[in-house]
């Protein structure tokens, strides 16, 4: 996209780039329908990892090369074999749950993810929509996770977190038909946030995404999401209330919100620097 700078973690099919403090990481193996490969794999987690190391990146896009975010895992040879994973299952011997990583189902990084998708996410593809934050797609997109039609199991968390993000009954529809959802669908069950129309989903994901970086202050933006990480439907009100305030409290303390209460009497634009 115009304007972004390729990284050095970049694999064969997954493209990595920086504009300011945004982030873009691109599945780039659109002859397959994006189809998980180990390359991909590898340059995802490579991208996850580097987004919580990196001070001056402040939020990610992902999306997919072509007319299809991503098919799900390649049927052909699983996401651990097959041509170019030397370099993927050396990484596996010193991380061994790295396509879990990659596929944000454990060790998410805590600062937001903006997902963009056009045409098809199945299987793998809503499975790594569920480890994002705000989701745009458009309006020719089709989602579901059809593990159920094949004999498999959606282990990338689906039995989880689909019946956390969006009602019981409508996780167990996706799930135990393997039917697939239509956008305007996924908007209605609250399963993404907006519809744009075909080719302007990555447009509206970087605005999103730039919106944030730019306007907002990355220490709140990161302790915000670390909240929203930490703290589940599975603990107690008052024990996630507990943990809310470890993590805001020290906000209160930050330059960055000394600045932002100080612009907001002068009336000017705040100057947040991420201390």
């Amino acid at each position: 996209m115009e304007g972004f700078s390729e990284l050095d973690i970049s694999t064969a099919n997954c493209t990595v780039e920086k504009k300011g403090h945004v982030m873009l990481v691109t599945l780039n193996r659109p002859e397959a329908k994006n189809a998980l490969s180990p390359q991909m794999l590898l340059g995802m987690y490579n991208a996850w990892r580097r987004l919580d190391e990196d001070p001056e990146l402040r939020v990610a896009v992902l999306t997919g090369k072509g007319d299809t975010f991503c098919a799900g895992m390649d049927l052909k040879f699983g996401p651990e074999g097959g041509p170019d994973a030397d370099a993927f299952l050396e990484k596996m011997g010193e991380v061994p749950d790295i396509h879990w990583q990659s596929l944000l189902r454990h060790n998410q990084p805590m600062k937001p993810i903006i997902l963009g998708v056009e045409g098809y996410a199945l299987a793998g593809g809503t499975e790594i929509l569920q480890g994002t934050d705000i989701r745009v797609a458009a309006e020719d997109a089709v989602f579901g996770v059809t593990e159920c039609k094949r004999g498999l199991f959606p282990l990338g968390g689906s039995t989880i977190r689909l019946r956390r993000q969006i009602p019981y009954a409508l996780a167990a529809e996706i799930l135990l038909l393997g039917r697939h959802v239509s956008a305007e669908e996924a908007l209605q069950w609250g399963l993404i946030n907006r519809v744009v129309p075909k080719g302007e989903a990555l447009a509206e994901a970087v605005k999103i995404a730039e919106e944030i970086a730019n306007e907002n202050a990355p220490l709140s933006v990161q302790a915000i999401t670390r909240s929203l990480r930490e703290n589940q439907f599975d603990q107690p009100e008052m024990e996630a209330l507990a943990n809310e305030l470890k993590v805001g409290e020290p906000i209160f303390a930050t330059k960055d919100s000394k600045e932002g209460m100080k612009a907001f009497k002068e009336k000017r634009t705040p100057n947040f620097v991420g201390e």
